[in-house]
């Protein structure tokens, strides 16, 4: 393991772009941040409060802004769209951790109190709909490597719900496929393996649930998220991000 960078408050939200630079947030620090060949960056000051952060099929950032309660996107121009901010007339709570489907549909979870925690969905018309509340507490969000599935880990009940996915992007079944101590932000690779930030390292389970390996991590992990060709793991963790070569390929969602 290479700790790459160091120095920050609270890292999230890892995301490696397609053209060669890693993303991250210092949440208390209101950035997001920007790695590229050994030297760390700033991307953007007054991030809202940016936690999960993804790119598009357009490579357009996708980010879930804590602080005022929207998701938005980065346009090629730098101006910034905002695609979900109320449900229903009313406002969003702190979205935390997103990802993007191949058909366009974007999938965000919002945890709050017990009956306005959610994970939503945004269709590719660009439609606001809630696709679950079977979460306590639902933090990240991950789509399986045949994008059937959406997995979504509850930080609150200590496990992992899959979720099948219907043609227009609802869910349904939702069912508990893992267990691990707070988890965070996950992802998946290629063989369908779960990828779990949470405890003391990266819980990597089966597609069964199966416990198969802990990547010890210098801090508490928060996020992951997969290198140059969805290849390797960075880590963010606390106050620095992690680097683990030799892992993959991930699940390639942008």
């Amino acid at each position: 393991m290479e700790k790459v960078a160091s120095g920050f408050q609270f890292t999230e939200g890892p995301v490696f772009s397609r053209i060669g630079y890693l993303l991250f947030a210092d949440i208390p620090a209101n950035r997001i941040m920007r790695y590229e060949q050994g030297r760390v960056s700033v991307f953007r000051e007054n991030s809202s409060g940016a936690n999960g952060l993804t790119f598009d099929h357009q490579g357009r950032l996708l980010a879930c802004e804590g602080k005022t309660g929207r998701v938005t996107r980065t346009e090629k121009d730098g101006s910034i769209t905002v695609i979900a901010e109320r449900y229903e007339r009313k406002a969003l709570n702190a979205p935390n951790d997103i990802v993007y489907a191949i058909d366009g549909s974007i999938y965000f979870s919002d945890p709050g109190k017990a009956d306005s925690s959610a994970v939503y969905q945004v269709t590719p018309k660009g439609q606001l709909r809630v696709a679950t509340r079977e979460l306590t507490r639902p933090n990240g969000v991950a789509l399986g490597p045949k994008q059937l599935t959406l997995y979504v880990a509850d930080s609150a009940e200590n496990n992992i719900r899959a979720f099948e996915i219907a043609g227009d992007g609802a869910l349904s079944g939702g069912r508990v496929v893992a267990r691990c101590e707070r988890p965070d932000g996950l992802k998946t690779d290629e063989a369908g393996n779960l990828y779990v930030a949470g405890g003391d390292g990266i819980s990597i389970f089966s597609p069964d649930g199966k416990l198969i390996e802990v990547i010890a991590v210098p801090e508490r992990p928060s996020n992951c998220n997969w290198g140059a060709g969805f290849r390797g793991l960075y880590i963010t963790a606390r106050t620095s991000v992690y680097f683990v070569a030799g892992k993959g390929p991930g699940t390639r969602t942008y």
